[in-house]
């Protein structure tokens, strides 16, 4: 599904160069559940970001389901990331003045689906973060946890392939963070691509393969029998 090859992304910082990214090679399948760790400034963040189509590699390349992305158009680099990923951020990025429900139903508004079809995908998605009770619930009048779901259900409701998740839980109390993992564990047991950002070492124990990365290499790259892989 993604392969990086020799991917380096460079910032100018006044009259520095900033290497983000330094030669990172990468294979995932579909299907897989990634957690990247390391410390801050280590490039995760920026991994994850080319990894969404949110931002170029500065060389190497970044081919998804065998298209180099790096020949795709504006418009096409914008329907790739609007039909094939999902993002969940750790400050939610809902907006303050919709619904919880016309949150979820934003991208397909944007993406031109018909209204029944977005009355439809809204529903089930909301169900399925077990949210159907709060839909009429502007983000101010829910719990972090809940935000989180409907940030969830939003990602999800496009059906992507891929989910980027970034430091999902670091806004969320433990049992909450709880609830936002089994969720997304669960949307990778039917086959979502799951790769999670955390400096939290609980949760990137999780996962059936953790990635390590330190002043923009990639310095370990393990499978592990995380919590949702027994």
């Amino acid at each position: 599904m993604i392969r990086l090859e020799a991917l380096s992304r460079t910032f100018e910082v006044g009259s520095q160069v900033v290497r983000a990214l330094d030669a990172v090679d990468l294979t995932i399948g579909q299907g897989e559940y990634l957690s990247i760790m390391g410390p801050s400034g280590s490039g995760k963040s920026t991994l994850l970001n080319i990894l969404g189509l949110l931002d170029t590699p500065t060389a190497g390349a970044y081919w998804l389901d065998d298209v180099n992305t790096s020949t795709m158009s504006d418009d096409l680099l914008a329907a790739t990331r609007q039909r094939q990923i999902g993002f969940v951020f750790q400050s939610f990025h809902l907006v303050p003045r919709m619904t919880a429900a016309e949150n979820v139903e934003l991208p397909m508004l944007l993406a031109g689906l018909p209204p029944a079809e977005r009355r439809r995908r809204t529903r089930d998605a909301l169900e399925g973060v077990g949210l159907m009770e709060r839909v009429d619930h502007r983000p101010a009048q829910l719990s972090g946890g809940e935000r989180q779901r409907v940030a969830i259900a939003r990602a999800i409701v496009m059906q992507p392939k891929l989910l980027l998740a970034d430091e999902p839980t670091g806004n969320l109390d433990s049992q909450s963070g709880a609830e936002v993992i089994r969720i997304v564990e669960s949307l990778n047991a039917r086959g979502l691509t799951l790769i999670v950002v955390t400096h939290d070492l609980e949760l990137g124990g999780r996962s059936r393969r953790l990635l390590r990365l330190r002043d923009g290499r990639m310095v370990e790259d393990r499978p592990q029998g995380g919590a949702a892989g027994t």
